[in-house]
């Protein structure tokens, strides 16, 4: 078992660099995608055909295998019964294979009334694509429920080699296939499909070799199973939970659909800017906590419990404060590096900005989230982060439709950060429930640690609001990688520095934590 929060930074850089990998590939498939279809009709096609799957994957996989699945599994580690195990895996796995492909099913069937909700311009390739892609729900559950099973036993490798393969195989069919498909979005869809295949694929030998083999068993036995019926009360509210919380990215999607063409697009292009940060940290952390928290709650070690949950929540404003701080300086450049093309013109260019700049300020709160969650989930609790989902929900849902109209697409994305924002709060305020948790302690720890952050974040990035625009203006005509990339690395160098100096100079506990624990991992391999 990790037991400090050095573990958690250990298991935790390990993830982080394989999600690394994982999201930098993600931003080049949205970077072929950005060449290929730009912000055009068939672009928001291809983003709703997608995003329609990977809600229902949501739901089925990340959120609610793995915040029901492992508490339960834990508790059956615990009581290390071979047999018992085997049993309960061979029910979840039935249950799970049964209702996934009557999903897979439904979705296939009942796409055409779906997707008028839409606006969309390209209705019969929405819904050939969405049609194409919906078998990857089925695929992505089954690698979640491997997922939860390495997880709990503290083997994260596999999970963060998984996307990898979900990105190559995208990339690689966006360029090889399109020349013989009618058009480049079925490509991409194709090489989703063969992706998801492939997460789930990889994982499995994994699991085997660990010594966790299942079977197919009858249905009314898996859902008698004492262990399924307990992953279905957590799975309940919890589904309610992110189907609210999904259903931001639907309805949201939808208003946008009919905010004109490109709008969902340039949406889709600035979260995945988001998401590359925050699933590389804030993920990766919350992946690593999930397991160590439920057995210190399954234990009642509370003292340990507190302080890994503190040490999370430090780390994360530690990341993403002076992250967004440098991509609100830098957002433009980045996004003209990154994704400008012929296909993706200006005005594309100002459609992602807009939502960029608006999306960036939540990046804090929607990572910190990601860690407050697991905190529940740890104790059996999925009804707290259900409501809190719910009333975020219907708090974002109010002011996306308010603000889609005079702000279009940057509207949304402000709807989205306030959103996270109650939803931060609402969970800090549920976890007080429990007295053994030291939410005041948490609370006050990262008040002040994000205060700190925040004026050094700020007296960092000045240097790189005066450089900038003269470095790219000094560079302008060489083409974007040399316009726009030389800057963005040396403002970033620049900015980086500042900030470390700022740490170590008031002699920051977290980073000197990192720092020695990077030196003696270096001395190690050294030896």
């Amino acid at each position: 078992m990790s037991s400090s929060p050095k573990s958690l930074l250990k298991h935790g850089s390990t993830l982080s660099l394989l999600t690394l990998g994982s999201r930098i590939l993600g931003l080049v498939r949205e970077m072929a995608k950005a060449s290929l279809l730009g912000t055009s009709a068939l672009s928001d096609a291809f983003s709703v055909a997608f995003m329609i799957p990977n809600l229902f994957r949501r739901l089925f996989a990340e959120g609610s295998i793995a915040v029901a699945f492992i508490p339960t599994f834990k508790e059956y580690l615990l009581e290390d019964n071979r047999e018992r195990i085997r049993e309960f895996l061979s029910c979840v796995f039935t249950f799970l294979t049964f209702f996934v492909s009557l999903a897979v099913a439904a979705g296939i069937l009942f796409t055409p009334w779906i997707i008028p909700f839409f606006g969309m311009e390209e209705f019969d390739e929405t819904v050939f694509l969405t049609r194409l892609m919906f078998p990857f729900l089925a695929f992505i559950s089954l690698a979640a429920l491997f997922q939860g099973i390495l997880n709990s036993v503290h083997v994260f490798a596999p999970s963060g080699l998984a996307p990898i393969l979900l990105n190559l195989v995208t990339i690689l069919c966006a360029y090889g296939l399109s020349p013989f498909t009618q058009n480049p979005a079925r490509a991409m869809a194709t090489g989703i499909l063969i992706g998801g295949f492939l997460e789930a694929a990889i994982q499995l030998p994994f699991v085997l070799r660990k010594g966790y083999t299942f079977f197919f068993t009858g249905l009314k036995r898996a859902i008698t199973n004492a262990g399924t019926k307990k992953v279905l009360r957590l799975i309940g509210p919890t589904i309610i939970g992110m189907a609210a919380y999904q259903l931001n990215d639907l309805v949201s999607t939808a208003l946008a659909g009919n905010a004109g063409e490109g709008v969902v697009s340039s949406l889709q292009y600035s979260l995945r800017l988001q998401e590359l940060i925050l699933g590389v940290f804030a993920v990766s952390i919350g992946t690593v906590l999930l397991p160590d928290l439920a057995e210190d709650a399954k234990t009642g070690q509370w003292d340990s419990y507190n302080d890994r949950l503190i040490s999370a929540m430090d780390i994360i404003a530690l990341i993403t404060i002076p992250i967004t701080f440098f991509a609100l300086a830098q957002g433009e450049a980045l996004i003209r590096l990154l994704f400008q093309t012929r296909s993706f013109n200006d005005d594309s260019v100002a459609l992602t900005y807009a939502a960029f700049r608006f999306h960036m300020p939540g990046l804090f709160f929607i990572a910190l989230n990601r860690i407050l969650a697991p905190a529940f989930y740890a104790q059996s609790d999925s009804k707290s982060p259900t409501i809190a989902g719910v009333v975020s929900f219907a708090v974002n849902m109010l002011l996306a439709a308010v603000l889609v109209g005079p702000m279009r697409g940057a509207g949304v994305a402000l709807a989205l950060t306030i959103a996270s924002a109650v939803n931060t709060a609402l969970l800090l305020i549920f976890l007080k429930k429990n007295p053994q948790i030291a939410v005041g302690k948490a609370l006050r720890s990262a008040l002040v640690y994000t205060v700190k952050l925040a004026v050094f974040s700020g007296i960092a990035v000045l240097p790189v609001l005066w450089l900038s625009p003269r470095l790219i203006s000094a560079l302008a005509g060489r083409g974007r990688f040399i316009t726009y990339g030389v800057p963005f690395v040396l403002t970033a160098i620049v900015f980086g520095v500042a900030g470390i100096l700022l740490l170590f100079i008031t002699r920051d506990k977290q980073a000197l934590s990192i720092a020695g624990m990077v030196w003696r991992r270096k001395r190690d391999v050294g030896h």
